[in-house]
């Protein structure tokens, strides 16, 4: 092998790693699980997925030796959450490809539909109403297009004052603040970004969504049926 072969090949073997790591059915499990953004313990982790919790613990050590995931120590315990967005942006654009060739009436399935309807992808709002989100946001221009994605207008900052943000935008740096994610179900753009991930935590601060034990998807509260679905009409 040439000298330049082998620099070729190295990034090669590297993806194909990565992709192999990614391609095992109890690994992609765990991912999806982590795709909600939380930091999960172990024994959460493999509940979650159906396996024993020593075999969950290889799974997670591969998965961090491939920089998919981080852990943290608290205390007893050490949680494991997705390592980054990036690593988010790339499962759901897998997701995608995934259902590209499923049948066309998958997302009108009982089990799919609160997974197409509100769902977390990483830390920030996905399915109808993620997408619905950025395209009010867009559409009252309270975004504008920048270089790097979005940027938030005069009319923008001022709606985010009047929510009263737990994560105020002023500590949110202008650098890939807001920028579009493909979302899975919907084929559309919803909103990425340390801002999309400071509204989903406003979201379920006031308690407008809830969280679901069985999945990813997100449920509107009566509250936020009241206050949160006129923001994104």
């Amino acid at each position: 092998m040439t000298r330049h072969a082998a620099k070729v090949a190295m990034p090669e073997l590297r993806f194909a790693r990565v992709a192999a790591t990614i391609g095992d059915p109890t690994r992609a499990r765990m991912l999806s699980v982590l795709l909600s953004g939380e930091s999960l313990p172990a024994g959460e982790i493999a509940q979650a997925v159906g396996i024993a919790p020593p075999t969950a613990s290889g799974h997670l050590a591969r998965l961090i030796d491939e920089g998919l995931v981080t852990v943290s120590p608290r205390g007893r315990h050490r949680y494991f959450r997705l390592a980054d967005a990036e690593v988010a942006q790339a499962l759901e654009a897998l997701a995608l490809v995934a259902e590209r060739t499923g049948p066309a009436t998958i997302w009108s399935r009982e089990a799919y539909r609160p997974l197409k309807y509100a769902r977390t992808c990483y830390r920030h709002l996905a399915g109808e109403l993620g997408v619905r989100l950025l395209e009010a946001m867009v559409e009252r221009k309270h975004l504008a297009s920048a270089s790097n994605g979005f940027e938030v207008t005069r009319a923008g900052r001022s709606w985010l004052d009047s929510l009263a943000l737990e994560k105020p935008l002023a500590k949110l740096t202008p650098a890939r603040c807001a920028y579009p994610c493909l979302d899975w179900s919907e084929r559309r753009d919803h909103l990425a970004g340390p801002l999309a991930t400071a509204l989903l935590d406003h979201f379920l601060a006031r308690q407008w969504l809830a969280r679901t034990k069985e999945s990813r998807a997100l449920k509107v509260t009566p509250l936020g049926g009241r206050l949160l679905l006129p923001l994104l009409e």
